[in-house]
């Protein structure tokens, strides 16, 4: 199928006289062909990438070709770096399957010659075998890769079965589950091209780490990268996988006033895929997690989370600081206390070590023993006291989790 495909663009690359490109409706690079002459940024990046980047996607989106049933020309942006281009949407039985492209900067490529052809009809049907087979392979991993986060044990032993057979992975061994969410402006779903920029970051790190080495899955407002490794085998630490999931992210959505930015939850890894789901809750969570706290940076690990890893699990409605302890509450209200929270909240940090406290703030030894008294009056709390210092840590943290205190560092 790709072998016709080839022939086709290369018969109308040759016809036109300049270089073919053809995505398909959701703007990856199927097949182009020889490229010589004049070649802007854009094609170069599409080329390389397999892939528009969702910038260019939502600005010809804006010019109209998702509706065009007859080419259209879209003009240049000196902003994307793009040239004039010559659009020829590629439809069967009015279903859009595609596009092929021309860079045309001096607007003489006219539609007749490319009707003139007789290529276009040849090219739709070949697109459309080309693209139902592609859908229905896709739609098979997509459906498999979501049953393994079904409830039911026996559904997601059966999965792994299929995923085996197939020859979609190349083991069943230790599991991970990475969750990409994007925090939008408004904190709505995203919309399509945002979508879109998803699953091109979760395609982009799957290719890297190898297509048989990890599933990927794209849910109403996040992506799922399930990372699989062969029993006995070497293969990427879930934690430079985050972190190129992270930097392919934020290549994707770049540009995107739908973003404010991006952040990786990264699960415990599982004995294997079968138990993956649990990992994935646990990513789902730190992600989430992450978006309530961006001091806790781009990539958050459930398993380095300490003790937030338990206060996600209780209903937020249920969580009252001044259950865990009443004065520090007192604290939080009072808005000229910020010094003494952020004192307060490293000495626990650091199991009450004063000289280590003193060393990272920066203060004197003196200093800071003043502040701990402040605190122990203003919250009629004692430092001294191992029962109040976990209160007072928990509901500290448990401040941070629900907004109410809100450290400037």
């Amino acid at each position: 199928m790709h072998g016709e495909l080839q022939r086709l663009v290369d018969a109308l690359a040759a016809y036109a006289g300049r270089p073919a490109l053809i995505e398909d409706r959701r703007q990856r690079v199927v097949v182009y062909s020889e490229h010589t002459g004049l070649m802007d940024g854009v094609r170069k990046a599409s080329i390389l990438r397999r892939q528009s980047t969702p910038e260019v996607m939502a600005w010809l989106r804006d010019v109209g070709v998702m509706q065009a049933r007859t080419p259209v020309r879209t003009p240049a942006s000196r902003e994307l770096g793009l040239l004039p281009r010559f659009c020829v949407p590629i439809r069967h039985q009015d279903l859009l399957l595609g596009f092929v492209w021309f860079i045309d900067p001096d607007g003489t490529l006219a539609d007749a010659d490319i009707a003139a052809s007789g290529l276009m009809s040849e090219l739709s049907l070949a697109l459309y075998r080309a693209n139902l087979l592609g859908e229905l392979a896709s739609q098979r991993e997509t459906e498999t890769a979501r049953t393994l986060l079904s409830d039911s044990e026996a559904t997601r032993d059966e999965s792994v079965r299929v995923l085996r057979e197939a020859g979609l992975i190349a083991g069943d061994g230790p599991a991970t589950a990475l969750v990409a969410q994007l925090v939008t402006p408004t904190g709505d779903l995203p919309d399509e091209v945002t979508r879109l920029a998803l699953e091109q970051a979760l395609v982009t790190t799957r290719r890297w780490i190898g297509t048989r080495d990890a599933l990927h899955l794209v849910r109403d407002d996040h992506g799922v990268l399930l990372l699989c490794e062969v029993r006995g085998g070497g293969r990427l630490s879930p934690d430079v996988a985050a972190k190129l999931l992270d930097d392919n992210l934020r290549q994707a959505t770049r540009g995107l006033g739908t973003v404010e930015r991006v952040v990786v939850g990264v699960g415990q890894t599982r004995p294997g895929l079968a138990e993956a789901v649990r990992s994935y809750e646990e990513a789902l969570q730190a992600a989430r997690l992450g978006v309530r706290m961006p001091a806790l940076g781009p990539v958050v690990s459930w398993p380095r989370l300490g003790i937030y890893r338990v206060l996600t699990r209780f209903d937020s409605q249920h969580l009252n600081i001044a259950d865990v302890h009443p004065g520090l509450q007192r604290l939080l209200r009072d808005q000229t206390n910020p010094v003494l929270l952020q004192t307060l909240e490293r000495y626990l940090d650091l199991a009450g070590n004063a000289h280590a406290t003193a060393e990272q703030l920066r203060l004197h030894r003196t200093t800071l023993y003043y502040r701990l008294r402040r605190i122990e009056d203003l919250a009629d709390t004692d430092l001294k006291d191992g029962n109040e210092r976990l209160c007072l840590h928990l509901a500290l943290k448990l401040g941070r989790l629900t907004g109410a205190y809100q450290p400037t560092e």
